[in-house]
């Protein structure tokens, strides 16, 4: 049996109290195998984001538990979720989150000057196919360029899981496949989890397996059997 990166059992979140009180999650039990490209799919508010930052130790569940392979998210202090973020995962968001008076390199050196055993900023870079653009500034560069840059900010600490939260969200169709094609590079190439919320139905074609959600809840899972290129998804 593959390793499983994440187990989760009976996972809620509410928000707030009383009538105005919203439940995000409602129940989640989920086992995802190490290795695979995991796309949550779901409109907005389904509860998709919050899972992600529930397993990427940025929010805790209102009850319920969870695991990072062995080790319980759950029952971490905050300064172990601390070292668990720095140690095994790297994030990748809608907004590109780039320092505008450094350059990409330098947004990348960031992130390796505090990972144990990272890459170079100009390895990470010429893994997303930038390494011609390591002295520009973000105001120098398309959207799809800077999101790549953020990519290559996150690969740089090699790490175990890329958790990406609708990340090809403020790119057109055909910058936002380049941008799938690269998070599918490097789950083949590294052997990288990679989890992706979206809202976007075509991204589903690319995953190894594709949870759905609404309300609070898991509505199925479905694995593919034949996926396809990110330069193949029909936008």
């Amino acid at each position: 049996m593959a390793q499983l990166a994440y187990r989760a059992e009976a996972l809620t979140r509410t928000y707030g109290e009383g009538a105005s009180a919203v439940h995000a999650l409602r129940g989640v039990d989920l086992e995802l195998p190490a290795g695979e490209v995991v796309v949550l799919l779901g409109p907005s508010g389904s509860g998709k984001s919050t899972l992600l930052n529930i397993l990427g130790g940025l929010d805790r569940p209102s009850s319920g538990r969870a695991w990072f392979r062995e080790a319980e998210l759950t029952a971490m202090s905050d300064r172990q979720l601390t070292r668990y973020r720095r140690d095994h995962l790297g994030f990748i968001f809608q907004f590109y989150n780039l320092m505008p008076s450094l350059t990409a390199e330098e947004n990348v050196e960031l992130v390796t000057e505090i990972a144990r055993d990272p890459m170079t900023p100009a390895e990470a870079l010429a893994l997303v196919g930038l390494e011609g653009r390591r002295g520009h500034f973000p105001s120098q560069m398309s959207g799809g360029e800077q999101q790549r840059v953020a990519i290559a900010r996150a690969v740089a600490k090699q790490p175990d899981v890329l958790l990406c939260d609708e990340p090809t969200g403020a790119l057109d169709s055909t910058t936002g496949r380049e941008v799938l094609g690269v998070l599918q590079h490097l789950n083949q190439s590294l052997g990288t989890t990679v989890m992706i919320v979206t809202h976007a139905a075509a991204t589903a074609a690319m995953a190894d397996r594709v949870i759905r959600f609404a309300d609070g809840a898991i509505r199925s899972v479905e694995t593919n059997a034949s996926k396809l290129r990110a330069e193949e998804i029909e936008w």
